[in-house]
């Protein structure tokens, strides 16, 4: 095994976990063989904006006759990202202590660096989605109010078969029209506020809500309007009122990289009275969009030609959504309480800087999320780092490496290596930014959760294959069982769960449109449904779930167990992936403990069944 010099993780060598705040101090400690004859150690340290040091540390001290600590206290001074290693001086020359992927220095064979995040002193995040719970609505999907929707338009198939399957096949012309519509709406959404809130969810999510030629909506047609057959501006400020009488806030999708090209501002089709930016280059959107040819070649986004990209950075583009009445600002106003920023990745600095600041101005507990699907705090995109988490950008991510993890774990069985992918984004996100991950593990982007877990792989297969495939009876209970260890986890690592609408109910099927059915109301799964009423509940009443640290306490065999905890509140959440009983001899300090979920506690040790999570806690009146 590697000698270890250095780890990142233990706060004997970095005085505190994690991210730093701007001007917060930290002390860096490294421990070495006797026999190098070490005559001294350097903190080599960089910034992504360029700036170097070489810091030299002081001998601190010996450890028995064969180990001596060198040690030193660095000060963040700006907000940053910063990766670091450690020079040592030998007889022999100069030598590194680096990483090789993980937390733990080698003396041999590391090759990275350490990354250092430093985050504004100023930075907060909204303390009302701390210890709350996301529930995302494909808003087409939900439910109907059955209400009589006025002008809508009359290339849209209206389907009353609500368990009837999306459509998908291309049409004559080879175009997959996306035109069909189940009539879900606004006041749907309201009629079930007592559904949502029963499963302690306190924040709707939803896909997006403004007129657009599609029924997934992300090729916005117009930002200032409701799409008709949602609704009106006076249902979504009714359901926002209604909505918080519950406690429950909504936030929106914003889809700011791209518009439609059936748009009042690419108007392509002339739909539309505006003068749009295809017809003119007078129109007052021209400006808006990136011509290589006009009118008919324009970069689109992903070169999907109906979804025209949008300059974000033009000043036209950017006061419309930025500006003091601009859109970022208008639904605000109608009570709404953040957004969701569609492919956050793809939209330049400039843009979601001044983004924030107009969302800040209106409302500073506002909530700013991005869609990034990876590590967000190194992301590098269009050729340059990006820092989303500095304090003038986003407020959180959606966490698809927790669902990555989450979802590895329990298809394959290995626990080991679970909590290395935890902890590099505990490492690397600010605090304050980790209290508010949306944690999910299946959205509209991705197949079902329970499909995930139990069926057959989907890659490389076409959607016919998908059409004409579903879980077995066999795959669909054991994919209960999975769903319940999966939302186990979910529900108590840090951060905010995020439940995708139907999950709840036992809803499977592969990736868009199969993802996207109509919830099944009065079809439900209902246990698996009251066991997402159980967690919600133990969600609410557990103070550690909402800020609290974690902490692991063993990754093998197939079984996963580690620890919340703040304060007086600490809950022990043991995950047996295997496909038989075990028994789960406890830490002394969690002898005689209380189950909240799951298992049967016997002393020392906890039974816990094939397939099935466990919740325990030592307090007895956080149910």
């Amino acid at each position: 095994m590697d000698y270890i010099p250095y780890n990142s993780r233990n706060t004997l060598h970095k005085s505190k976990f994690g991210a730093l705040r701007e001007g917060e101090y930290v002390v860096f400690k490294v421990v070495l063989p006797r026999s190098l004859c070490c005559s001294g150690v350097d903190l080599v340290i960089w910034s992504d904006s360029g700036d170097c040091e070489s810091i030299p540390m002081s001998w601190l001290s010996m450890q028995g006759n064969d180990e001596e600590w060198w040690a030193m206290g660095y000060t963040a001074k700006k907000a940053d990202i910063y990766f670091y290693h450690f020079e040592y001086h030998t007889p022999w020359g100069r030598m590194t202590i680096r990483h090789n992927g993980n937390c733990c220095g080698s003396l041999s064979m590391g090759r990275e660096d350490w990354q250092l995040s430093v985050y504004s002193k100023d930075f907060t995040t909204p303390q009302w989605l701390k210890g709350g719970l996301f529930y995302q609505i494909f808003p087409d999907r939900f439910y109907s109010s059955g209400e009589e929707k006025k002008n809508v338009p009359a290339d849209r198939v209206l389907r009353k078969d609500i368990f009837g399957e999306p459509e998908w096949r291309p049409n004559s012309q080879g175009k997959v029209m996306n035109n069909d519509y189940f009539c879900g709406d606004l006041k749907g959404i309201e009629e079930k506020l007592d559904y949502i809130e029963s499963l302690g969810v306190t924040c709707i999510y939803l896909n997006p809500i403004f007129e657009a030629q599609s029924n997934h909506r992300y090729d916005t047609a117009d930002y200032s309007k409701i799409d008709p057959l949602l609704g009106t501006e006076k249902d979504l400020k009714s359901l926002c009122r209604k909505a918080a009488e519950k406690g429950i806030s909504v936030i929106l999708d914003g889809v700011f990289s791209h518009t439609g090209d059936d748009s009042v501002y690419f108007n392509k089709y002339g739909r539309y009275q505006s003068l749009g930016a295809f017809q003119s280059q007078e129109s007052p959107y021209y400006k808006w969009y990136k011509f290589t040819d006009y009118p008919n070649e324009y970069r689109s986004w992903w070169g999907i030609s109906i979804l025209p990209e949008v300059v974000e950075e033009s000043e036209e583009f950017l006061s419309f959504i930025t500006g003091k009445d601009g859109i970022a600002r208008r639904w605000l106003r109608c009570g709404v309480r953040g957004w969701r920023l569609d492919v956050a990745d793809e939209l330049p600095d400039v843009f979601l800087d001044e983004f924030r600041k107009a969302v800040k101005q209106e409302n500073p507990e506002a909530l700013v999320l991005g869609e990034v699907w990876e590590d967000a705090s190194n992301k590098f995109s269009y050729g340059q780092r990006r820092h989303y988490f500095r304090g003038d950008e986003l407020d959180s991510v959606m966490n698809y490496p927790f669902a990555d993890a989450v979802i590895g774990f329990l298809r394959s069985g290995v626990a080991e290596g679970f909590t290395d992918k935890i902890m590099t984004i505990l490492e690397n996100y600010p605090k304050c930014v980790i209290d508010v991950l949306m944690n999910h593990i299946g959205t509209h982007d991705t197949m079902r959760a329970i499909t995930a877990l139990a069926g057959e792989s989907c890659e490389y297969r076409d959607r016919s294959w998908q059409s004409s495939h579903s879980l077995s009876e066999q795959q669909y209970d054991r994919g209960i069982r999975l769903m319940k260890m999966a939302s186990v986890i979910q529900y108590t690592l840090p951060g905010v769960p995020s439940l995708y609408y139907g999950d709840e109910a036992g809803m499977q099927g592969y990736k868009d449109p199969f993802n996207r059915f109509c919830y099944p109301w009065g079809r439900e799964n209902k246990e698996l449904l009251e066991h997402y009423r159980k967690l919600g509940h133990i969600r609410k009443n557990t103070a550690c779930l909402k800020e609290g640290e974690y902490c692991t306490v063993s990754e093998m065999l197939g079984c996963l167990a580690y620890v919340r905890y703040s304060g007086k509140s600490k809950i022990m959440v043991i995950a047996n992936r295997n496909d038989h009983e075990i028994d789960y001899y406890l830490p002394l300090d969690w002898h005689n403990c209380i189950s909240l979920l799951g298992g049967k506690v016997q002393g020392d040790k906890v039974k816990i069944d094939a397939l099935e999570a466990v919740i325990l806690t030592k307090e007895e009146n956080e149910t």
